[in-house]
Protein backbone atom coordinates (compact mmCIF):
# COMPACT_ATOMS: atom_id res chain seq x y z
CA UNK A 1 0.00 0.00 0.00
CA UNK A 2 1.58 3.20 -0.80
CA UNK A 3 2.13 6.33 1.33
CA UNK A 4 -0.85 7.95 -0.22
CA UNK A 5 -3.15 5.28 0.35
CA UNK A 6 -2.42 4.90 3.88
CA UNK A 7 -2.49 8.52 4.57
CA UNK A 8 -6.16 9.14 2.79
CA UNK A 9 -7.14 5.92 4.72
CA UNK A 10 -6.24 7.68 8.35
CA UNK A 11 -8.05 10.83 7.39
CA UNK A 12 -10.67 8.53 6.64
CA UNK A 13 -10.76 7.18 9.42
CA UNK A 14 -10.87 10.08 12.19
CA UNK A 15 -13.68 11.34 9.42
CA UNK A 16 -15.11 8.34 10.60
CA UNK A 17 -14.72 8.28 13.98
CA UNK A 18 -16.21 12.12 14.44
CA UNK A 19 -19.39 11.85 12.67
CA UNK A 20 -20.49 9.13 14.67
CA UNK A 21 -19.50 11.57 17.83
CA UNK A 22 -20.94 13.91 16.07
CA UNK A 23 -24.45 11.95 16.20
CA UNK A 24 -24.48 10.46 19.78
CA UNK A 25 -26.19 11.36 23.04
CA UNK A 26 -24.22 13.59 24.90
CA UNK A 27 -22.76 12.20 28.32
CA UNK A 28 -25.38 11.64 31.09
CA UNK A 29 -26.01 10.67 34.70
CA UNK A 30 -29.05 9.41 36.60
CA UNK A 31 -29.94 8.40 40.03
CA UNK A 32 -27.43 4.84 40.64
CA UNK A 33 -29.23 1.97 42.82
CA UNK A 34 -26.59 1.82 44.79
CA UNK A 35 -23.94 4.46 44.15
CA UNK A 36 -24.65 8.28 43.74
CA UNK A 37 -22.29 11.19 43.57
CA UNK A 38 -19.49 9.04 42.18
CA UNK A 39 -16.93 12.11 41.54
CA UNK A 40 -16.85 12.33 37.55
CA UNK A 41 -12.98 11.81 36.05
CA UNK A 42 -11.89 15.31 34.95
CA UNK A 43 -11.82 14.09 31.32
CA UNK A 44 -15.27 12.53 31.51
CA UNK A 45 -15.97 14.77 27.77
CA UNK A 46 -13.12 13.36 25.90
CA UNK A 47 -14.04 12.20 22.67
CA UNK A 48 -12.50 8.43 22.22
CA UNK A 49 -12.97 5.54 20.16
CA UNK A 50 -14.61 3.36 22.83
CA UNK A 51 -17.25 4.06 25.67
CA UNK A 52 -18.96 1.62 28.44
CA UNK A 53 -22.28 2.01 27.06
CA UNK A 54 -25.27 0.87 29.38
CA UNK A 55 -28.50 -0.32 28.40
CA UNK A 56 -31.80 1.52 29.91
CA UNK A 57 -34.57 -1.14 30.07
CA UNK A 58 -37.81 -0.88 31.82
CA UNK A 59 -38.60 -3.46 34.95
CA UNK A 60 -40.64 -6.11 34.85
CA UNK A 61 -44.32 -5.89 37.29
CA UNK A 62 -43.77 -1.97 37.17
CA UNK A 63 -40.72 -2.00 39.91
CA UNK A 64 -40.09 1.73 41.65
CA UNK A 65 -37.74 2.16 44.20
CA UNK A 66 -38.26 5.95 44.33
CA UNK A 67 -41.85 7.33 44.39
CA UNK A 68 -42.93 8.65 41.52
CA UNK A 69 -39.84 7.05 39.64
CA UNK A 70 -39.10 6.64 35.90
CA UNK A 71 -36.79 3.65 34.59
CA UNK A 72 -35.86 6.32 31.82
CA UNK A 73 -34.64 8.38 34.65
CA UNK A 74 -32.78 5.62 36.84
CA UNK A 75 -35.41 4.24 38.83
CA UNK A 76 -34.93 0.51 37.52
CA UNK A 77 -32.60 -2.72 38.12
CA UNK A 78 -30.64 -1.33 35.09
CA UNK A 79 -28.87 0.98 37.60
CA UNK A 80 -27.34 -1.50 39.98
CA UNK A 81 -23.62 -0.96 39.91
CA UNK A 82 -23.43 2.21 37.91
CA UNK A 83 -22.01 4.07 37.82
CA UNK A 84 -18.54 2.60 39.77
CA UNK A 85 -18.78 -1.08 38.16
CA UNK A 86 -18.47 1.12 34.65
CA UNK A 87 -15.82 3.35 35.61
CA UNK A 88 -13.63 1.32 37.34
CA UNK A 89 -13.39 -0.94 34.20
CA UNK A 90 -12.70 1.59 31.90
CA UNK A 91 -9.57 2.53 33.95
CA UNK A 92 -8.83 -1.23 33.76
CA UNK A 93 -9.26 -1.42 29.81
CA UNK A 94 -7.22 1.51 29.70
CA UNK A 95 -4.53 0.47 31.18
CA UNK A 96 -4.50 -3.26 30.33
CA UNK A 97 -5.19 -2.28 26.30
CA UNK A 98 -4.48 0.23 23.64
CA UNK A 99 -7.84 0.99 23.11
CA UNK A 100 -8.81 4.85 23.84
CA UNK A 101 -11.38 4.85 26.34
CA UNK A 102 -13.53 6.86 27.71
CA UNK A 103 -13.49 7.41 31.14
CA UNK A 104 -17.33 7.58 32.00
CA UNK A 105 -20.42 5.22 31.33
CA UNK A 106 -22.96 6.10 28.65
CA UNK A 107 -26.80 4.72 29.69
CA UNK A 108 -28.37 3.84 26.19
CA UNK A 109 -32.20 3.80 25.71
CA UNK A 110 -33.37 1.91 23.03
CA UNK A 111 -36.26 4.32 22.25
CA UNK A 112 -33.88 7.56 21.95
CA UNK A 113 -33.79 7.30 17.72
CA UNK A 114 -31.19 6.00 15.98
CA UNK A 115 -28.68 6.82 19.00
CA UNK A 116 -28.54 2.94 20.12
CA UNK A 117 -26.43 2.38 16.56
CA UNK A 118 -23.66 4.79 17.48
CA UNK A 119 -22.81 2.46 20.93
CA UNK A 120 -21.22 -0.70 19.00
CA UNK A 121 -20.73 -2.71 22.61
CA UNK A 122 -23.77 -2.43 25.24
CA UNK A 123 -23.89 -3.82 28.73
CA UNK A 124 -26.82 -4.94 30.37
CA UNK A 125 -27.53 -5.98 34.09
CA UNK A 126 -29.74 -7.66 36.10
CA UNK A 127 -31.74 -8.36 32.76
CA UNK A 128 -33.84 -11.23 35.21
CA UNK A 129 -35.89 -8.07 35.89
CA UNK A 130 -36.22 -6.55 32.77
CA UNK A 131 -39.38 -6.14 30.21
CA UNK A 132 -38.65 -4.84 27.22
CA UNK A 133 -41.46 -3.61 25.05
CA UNK A 134 -41.99 -4.43 21.23
CA UNK A 135 -40.70 -1.68 19.93
CA UNK A 136 -37.26 -1.96 22.23
CA UNK A 137 -37.33 -6.10 20.87
CA UNK A 138 -37.26 -4.92 17.51
CA UNK A 139 -34.61 -2.14 18.05
CA UNK A 140 -32.45 -4.43 19.84
CA UNK A 141 -32.82 -6.92 17.00
CA UNK A 142 -31.96 -4.23 14.53
CA UNK A 143 -29.07 -3.05 16.20
CA UNK A 144 -27.61 -6.36 16.75
CA UNK A 145 -27.64 -7.01 12.82
CA UNK A 146 -26.35 -4.12 12.27
CA UNK A 147 -22.91 -5.14 14.06
CA UNK A 148 -23.58 -4.40 17.89
CA UNK A 149 -23.15 -6.92 20.59
CA UNK A 150 -24.71 -6.91 23.81
CA UNK A 151 -23.36 -8.32 26.86
CA UNK A 152 -25.32 -9.42 29.55
CA UNK A 153 -25.04 -10.32 33.38
CA UNK A 154 -25.91 -10.67 36.92
CA UNK A 155 -29.01 -12.98 36.67
CA UNK A 156 -29.04 -16.39 39.00
CA UNK A 157 -31.44 -19.44 38.53
CA UNK A 158 -34.79 -20.95 37.12
CA UNK A 159 -37.20 -17.53 37.88
CA UNK A 160 -34.58 -14.55 36.61
CA UNK A 161 -34.01 -16.98 33.50
CA UNK A 162 -37.29 -17.06 32.80
CA UNK A 163 -37.74 -13.42 32.68
CA UNK A 164 -34.72 -13.00 30.83
CA UNK A 165 -35.89 -15.57 27.78
CA UNK A 166 -39.27 -14.00 27.81
CA UNK A 167 -37.66 -10.92 26.08
CA UNK A 168 -34.90 -12.20 24.43
CA UNK A 169 -37.05 -14.74 22.13
CA UNK A 170 -39.23 -11.06 21.10
CA UNK A 171 -35.65 -9.91 19.97
CA UNK A 172 -34.64 -13.05 18.07
CA UNK A 173 -37.57 -15.81 18.04
CA UNK A 174 -35.54 -17.61 15.52
CA UNK A 175 -32.45 -18.05 17.04
CA UNK A 176 -31.16 -20.92 19.39
CA UNK A 177 -29.40 -19.40 23.11
CA UNK A 178 -25.85 -21.91 22.82
CA UNK A 179 -23.05 -23.12 25.27
CA UNK A 180 -20.32 -20.63 24.36
CA UNK A 181 -17.77 -23.35 23.55
CA UNK A 182 -14.46 -22.77 25.02
CA UNK A 183 -12.59 -23.12 22.21
CA UNK A 184 -14.41 -19.88 20.94
CA UNK A 185 -12.72 -16.76 19.69
CA UNK A 186 -14.50 -14.99 22.74
CA UNK A 187 -11.99 -17.05 24.91
CA UNK A 188 -9.08 -16.32 23.37
CA UNK A 189 -9.04 -12.98 21.87
CA UNK A 190 -7.18 -11.36 24.72
CA UNK A 191 -6.68 -13.36 27.40
CA UNK A 192 -6.82 -17.24 27.11
CA UNK A 193 -9.84 -18.21 29.28
CA UNK A 194 -10.21 -22.26 29.59
CA UNK A 195 -10.27 -22.14 32.85
CA UNK A 196 -13.13 -20.15 34.03
CA UNK A 197 -15.32 -20.20 37.12
CA UNK A 198 -18.36 -18.68 39.11
CA UNK A 199 -17.95 -14.59 40.46
CA UNK A 200 -20.06 -13.97 43.13
CA UNK A 201 -21.72 -10.95 44.15
CA UNK A 202 -20.50 -8.74 47.06
CA UNK A 203 -23.26 -11.26 49.13
CA UNK A 204 -20.34 -13.32 49.27
CA UNK A 205 -18.66 -11.71 51.70
CA UNK A 206 -21.28 -12.16 54.11
CA UNK A 207 -23.03 -15.60 53.36
CA UNK A 208 -19.67 -17.70 51.75
CA UNK A 209 -21.85 -18.70 48.90
CA UNK A 210 -20.48 -18.00 45.32
CA UNK A 211 -23.81 -19.01 43.98
CA UNK A 212 -27.47 -16.68 44.73
CA UNK A 213 -30.75 -18.78 44.36
CA UNK A 214 -30.83 -21.57 42.51
CA UNK A 215 -28.06 -20.75 40.40
CA UNK A 216 -25.52 -22.96 41.33
CA UNK A 217 -23.84 -23.39 37.81
CA UNK A 218 -22.12 -20.83 36.03
CA UNK A 219 -23.02 -20.53 32.51
CA UNK A 220 -21.51 -18.30 29.44
CA UNK A 221 -24.27 -18.54 26.40
CA UNK A 222 -24.48 -16.65 23.60
CA UNK A 223 -26.52 -16.11 20.53
CA UNK A 224 -24.78 -16.20 16.89
CA UNK A 225 -24.94 -14.23 13.67
CA UNK A 226 -25.96 -15.98 10.31
CA UNK A 227 -21.97 -15.70 9.97
CA UNK A 228 -20.70 -17.58 13.33
CA UNK A 229 -20.44 -13.97 15.04
CA UNK A 230 -21.52 -13.70 18.94
CA UNK A 231 -23.53 -11.21 18.91
CA UNK A 232 -25.06 -11.48 22.50
CA UNK A 233 -22.81 -13.35 25.57
CA UNK A 234 -24.73 -13.97 28.15
CA UNK A 235 -23.16 -14.31 31.40
CA UNK A 236 -25.85 -16.40 33.95
CA UNK A 237 -25.06 -17.14 37.07
CA UNK A 238 -22.67 -15.31 38.48
CA UNK A 239 -22.29 -11.37 38.59
CA UNK A 240 -19.46 -9.83 36.55
CA UNK A 241 -20.67 -6.29 37.76
CA UNK A 242 -19.79 -6.10 41.40
CA UNK A 243 -16.33 -8.08 40.70
CA UNK A 244 -15.60 -4.53 39.05
CA UNK A 245 -18.25 -2.35 41.67
CA UNK A 246 -15.52 -4.39 44.13
CA UNK A 247 -12.59 -4.33 42.15
CA UNK A 248 -11.00 -1.79 44.69
CA UNK A 249 -12.59 -3.10 48.06
CA UNK A 250 -9.72 -5.46 49.66
CA UNK A 251 -11.89 -7.63 51.39
CA UNK A 252 -13.42 -8.59 47.81
CA UNK A 253 -11.20 -11.86 46.66
CA UNK A 254 -8.93 -10.82 44.09
CA UNK A 255 -9.16 -13.46 41.58
CA UNK A 256 -12.90 -12.62 41.63
CA UNK A 257 -11.95 -9.44 39.88
CA UNK A 258 -9.33 -10.25 37.90
CA UNK A 259 -11.46 -12.90 35.94
CA UNK A 260 -14.19 -10.34 35.72
CA UNK A 261 -12.18 -7.74 34.10
CA UNK A 262 -10.49 -10.45 31.90
CA UNK A 263 -14.02 -11.65 30.58
CA UNK A 264 -15.25 -8.31 29.96
CA UNK A 265 -12.22 -7.05 27.96
CA UNK A 266 -12.05 -10.04 26.04
CA UNK A 267 -15.73 -9.10 24.96
CA UNK A 268 -14.65 -5.76 24.06
CA UNK A 269 -11.82 -6.78 22.15
CA UNK A 270 -14.08 -9.45 19.96
CA UNK A 271 -16.67 -7.25 19.77
CA UNK A 272 -14.32 -4.26 17.87
CA UNK A 273 -12.55 -7.39 15.67
CA UNK A 274 -15.78 -9.45 14.83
Amino acid sequence: MNPRTVRWLFFLGIFGVGLVCAFQKPFREYPGFENENDPLPPDFNEKTEWSFARLMYPPMGGFRFRRGGDWSQGDSFWTMDYPRADRHFARALRRLTRIHVRSVEQPVNLDDGDDPFNWPWMYGVEVGHWNLTDAQARKMREYLLRGGFFMCDDFHGTREWAIFSESMQRVFPDRPIVEIESRDPIFHVLYDLDERYQIPGEQFLESGRTYERDGYEPHWRGIYDDHGRLMVAICFNMDIGDSLEWADTPAYPEKYSALGIRIAANYVVYSMTH
